[in-house]
C-alpha cells in the first residue's frame, strides 16, 4: 500500500512535552489534535529521546515531536552570505526539523537532534513580531517560516498557520510566506489573509521528487493545493531549489513548468526563485550513508565562496538558462524571477542584468509585493 504524503504529519508516532510546558494551553490543543502518545520529559532526557547516534537515528527520530519553548529570538535575518546576492528575507523560527526526509536536506548537517521541535511560547513570538514590525521602516518586511522546518508539514496538528495568517492580515509592513512541499493546506481556508500571506511551494521534476524527496507530496498534489489556495484568494510563489542535474533534466523541468502554468494563473504568482544544488561539505557523507542509492553527489563540484559545494559555473548556467527562459515566456510581467544565492556574474549571463540595477534582490521582491 502506497501512503498519501500530502500530509506528512501522519508519520508522527510520539509527542514529547517539555516539563516546563506542562499546562500550556496551546500545547494542550496540539496534543488533543494529534491524538498520539504523550510523554513529559526534562532537559536531561533530551539526549536519549531517540536511541542510537545522530544522524543514523534521524529516520526514527522524525517520528517524534518535542513541544517546548524557544529560548532565543524568533525573528532573524536569513543566514545568507555576502559573497552571493541575498534577498533580505527574514526567518521566523517556529520549530526545528521536518517529517519529510529529502536526501539533499541541509538540516541533516545543520542540526544535531533527530527529533523535531515545535515552540509553544507563541505569545512571545507575536510580541516580538509586533515590536519589530512597528520599528521597521515603511518598506515591506518579507517573513517566512520555512527555513528550519517546512511551513505546513505539521500544520494539521499545530494549527499555527491560522494564527500567523490572521496576524499578518492586520499588518501593513509585513508579508508572510508559507513555504512547503506538502499538500496540507486545509487550515488556510476561510482566513482573513487580506493578501498579506503568500503560499509557496518548492518544486522539482517528478524524477527528483520520487527519488530524492521522501514523504513529500507529489508534484500534482502540490500544484492542486496551490490551485485551491488561489481559489481562496491567496497569491502563490514557487521555488525551483535545488535544481539538480541528472540524465533527462531538461525534459523533466520543462514538464514541471508546463504543469505549473496549466494549474496556476500566471498573474497569481508573485515570485519564482531558482537555486542550483549546493551543500555543506559535511552533508555528502551524511546523506550518502543514509541514502546509499542516491546519485546526486556523483557530479564534480567546486568550493563556493560561501564554503558550500556547487556545480561548476557552466553546468549552473546551462540549467538556469533553460528554466529561466521557459519561465520568462510564461510569467506575468510583474512576477519576480530571481536567483537564490548566486553571483552577479551568473545574474548577468543568464538574466542579462545585475540586481543592483533594480535596487537589489530585496527591492525587486518588495516591488513584486507592492504591485499586487
Amino acid at each position: 500500500m502506497t501512503l498519501d504524503w500530502r500530509d506528512p504529519s501522519i508519520h508522527l508516532k510520539q509527542i514529547y512535552l517539555e516539563k516546563s510546558c506542562v499546562g500550556n494551553p496551546y500545547g494542550e490543543e496540539i496534543i488533543a489534535r494529534a491524538n498520539l502518545p504523550v510523554k513529559t520529559v526534562t532537559e536531561q532526557d533530551l539526549k536519549s529521546l531517540v536511541s542510537g547516534e545522530y544522524p543514523a537515528n534521524l529516520r526514527e527520530g522524525k517520528k517524534s515531536l518535542l513541544l517546548c519553548r524557544n529560548q532565543g529570538e524568533f525573528l532573524k535575518d536569513c543566514p545568507g552570505t555576502r559573497e552571493y546576492r541575498c534577498c533580505d528575507y527574514r526567518v521566523l523560527n517556529v520549530g526545528l526539523g521536518c517529517p519529510m526526509d529529502c536526501v539533499y536536506c541541509i538540516l541533516q548537517a545543520y542540526l544535531n537532534t533527530p527529533y523535531m521541535s515545535f515552540f509553544l511560547n507563541v505569545g512571545e513570538l507575536f510580541s516580538e513580531l509586533s515590536a519589530k514590525l512597528n520599528d521597521h521602516p515603511v518598506r515591506v518586511m518579507r517573513i517566512g517560516t520555512g527555513e528550519f522546518t517546512d511551513s505546513m508539514a505539521l500544520d494539521r496538528i499545530t494549527g499555527l498557520s491560522t494564527r500567523l495568517v490572521n496576524f499578518f492580515g492586520q499588518q501593513k509592513k509585513g508579508v508572510l510566506e508559507l513555504k512547503t512541499k506538502s499538500g496540507a493546506i486545509d487550515n488556510l481556508q476561510h482566513l482573513q489573509h487580506n493578501g498579506r500571506t503568500i503560499v509557496a511551494w518548492s518544486l522539482n521534476s517528478e524524477d527528483i521528487i520520487t527519488k530524492q524527496e521522501i514523504r513529500a507530496a507529489t508534484l500534482e498534489q502540490r500544484l492542486n493545493a496551490a490551485a485551491r489556495c488561489v481559489v481562496w484568494g491567496y497569491d502563490c510563489a514557487f521555488h525551483f531549489d535545488p535544481i539538480i542535474s541528472y540524465p533527462g533534466w531538461e525534459k523533466g523541468y520543462r514538464k514541471v513548468i508546463d504543469q505549473l502554468f496549466e494549474k496556476i494563473p500566471a498573474e497569481r504568482i508573485v515570485w519564482i526563485s531558482l537555486g542550483g544544488f549546493r551543500y555543506l561539505p559535511s552533508l555528502k557523507n551524511i546523506a550518502s550513508d543514509r541514502f546509499p542509492q542516491t546519485r546526486i553527489f556523483a557530479h564534480e563540484f567546486i568550493d563556493g565562496l560561501d564554503n558550500k559545494k556547487r556545480y561548476f559555473r557552466k553546468i549552473r548556467t546551462t540549467l538556469y538558462k533553460v528554466i529561466y527562459n521557459e519561465l520568462r515566456t510564461r510569467c506575468a510581467p510583474d512576477t519576480c524571477i530571481y536567483f537564490c544565492m548566486e553571483s552577479d556574474e551568473i545574474w548577468q549571463e543568464v538574466m542579462g542584468f545585475l540586481p543592483a540595477e533594480k535596487g537589489g534582490v530585496g527591492a525587486m521582491l518588495d516591488q513584486a509585493v507592492k504591485l499586487r
